[in-house]
């Protein structure tokens, strides 16, 4: 699959990536739209948030001294808590939804390896991470197996949203988030639900721990501005970008 090369309704023409400005022989290319950039951050702060406000909720690491009327740590870590994790399901559903609807490297086959080219560049990428290779493949958008792994890390999203709605339905009394309390038994019951929801934390943050270093390996490596652009939505790629079927 290439970039569109003409504008048509909703499609994002390859021209609109481009700035005209050139460095060094490398091109501005703006790859990451508003939305990834937003959708990315809100995602990665949600989580950590949800992570620091769930292990105290699960096992409190700090109990003030006074009367215990007057300190509202637990229910305020609860609080947040939920309030984040609404601010994160958004998240993760417009993400999902501007997969199918959003720029043109912002979308599904940026997940999926459909090309024969970027089949091959999972092997490249795997040779490159395990330093078997000293240099990535060319990729203007998520690398292919990057764009896998993802695949998972959205799987572990919805896990953290099901297993999340399931739980809190168990003190839901007669809010409308009872209504979510038939997922218990497909779960496996509460607790099972409450140990799925912190595997899954886990798994995530360790994600995040690789994440931060691939970033800065490829960034080093590949001197595109790989970082910089989640930032400013800009990479700067070799003219010859153009002729790699992303």
């Amino acid at each position: 699959m290439t970039p569109p090369t003409t504008t048509a309704g909703g499609a994002r023409p390859e021209v609109s990536y481009r700035a005209k400005d050139e460095t060094g022989g490398l091109e501005r290319v703006y790859v990451w739209d508003a939305v990834v950039r937003l959708t990315h951050w809100i995602i990665m702060l949600a989580i950590l948030i949800q992570a620091v406000t769930g292990i105290y909720i699960g096992r409190p690491f700090f109990i003030p001294a006074g009367a215990e009327d007057q300190q509202f740590v637990m229910g305020t870590m609860k609080v947040v808590h939920s309030y984040t994790a609404i601010v994160f399901t958004l998240a993760v559903l417009v993400r999902v939804g501007w997969m199918f609807v959003g720029s043109y490297y912002a979308r599904w086959h940026q997940f999926v390896p459909a090309s024969a080219r970027r089949r091959r560049d999972v092997w490249s990428m795997l040779k490159f991470y395990t330093f078997l290779s000293r240099e990535p493949p060319l990729n203007v958008g998520h690398n292919p197996l990057a764009g896998l792994t993802y695949l998972l890390v959205f799987a572990l999203y919805f896990t953290m949203i099901v297993t999340g709605l399931a739980l809190y339905s168990v003190g839901a009394g007669v809010s409308y988030m009872k209504m979510w309390d038939f997922l218990l038994p497909i779960l496996g019951g509460a607790q099972t639900a409450r140990w799925i929801h912190h595997i899954a934390m886990w798994l995530l943050l360790g994600f995040f721990a690789h994440h931060i270093w691939s970033a800065i390996l490829v960034s080093r490596s590949e001197g595109h501005g790989l970082i910089d652009s989640m930032f400013s939505g800009y990479k700067f790629l070799p003219r010859s970008w153009r002729k790699r079927d992303e």
